[in-house]
């Protein structure tokens, strides 16, 4: 599947590739990046590539690398999949993922790179979009919060991680609430 490129004021969203790794290794080997993702940090170049590989194939998501304007370096990913693909629910519903390398931590990339996202979901017709947050997340929860999501649930003991039994907090946002929180984004 072909995915469209995106600009923002800043950033430009476009397919993730393969050759992404070398410029995602220092994102993906940082512990602190990954305390709270799916999967623990990389520890070889060979391991980010195969995950950079694997979220390029995986047709559940689709993923894009994160760059800033005039500079067509990888800094970060943006992922969006279709929350049917693993769980049993009504379609038009997608889920949300991000990471950004430490340098670009709290600048407010991943607030716009996600809010192209969110754009190009309710173009597509979804009707919700999700996002699942570890509790102890705080940056992840506060882009979400900025972003006008709603949380709707805390699932108690639900993902078994590289750091334990993890709650997991589920955050909503359906399109008119997006139109109404567009603007402070």
């Amino acid at each position: 599947m072909s995915l469209p490129v995106m600009e923002t004021k800043r950033l430009v969203l476009r397919a993730l590739r393969v050759d992404d790794a070398e410029a995602l290794h220092p994102m993906y080997s940082d512990v602190d990046a990954n305390t709270y993702g799916s999967r623990p940090a990389t520890v070889s170049i060979e391991e980010t590539r195969d995950r950079v590989t694997k979220a390029i194939a995986d047709t559940a998501w689709r993923a894009w690398a994160i760059t800033l304007k005039g500079d067509d370096t990888a800094l970060g990913t943006a992922v969006i999949g279709t929350v049917a693909s693993y769980e049993k629910r009504q379609g038009k519903v997608t889920e949300i993922g991000y990471i950004l390398s430490r340098p670009y931590w709290g600048r407010g990339y991943v607030t716009e790179a996600v809010a192209a996202l969110i754009d190009l979901l309710f173009s597509e017709g979804q009707r919700r979009v999700v996002a699942d947050t570890d509790p102890d997340n705080a940056p992840s929860i506060a882009v979400v919060k900025r972003l006008g999501f709603t949380l709707e649930a805390t699932l108690r003991a639900e993902w078994e991680t590289h750091i334990g039994v993890r709650d997991s907090l589920i955050w909503g946002l359906l399109e008119d609430e997006w139109k109404a929180a567009r603007p402070r984004t």
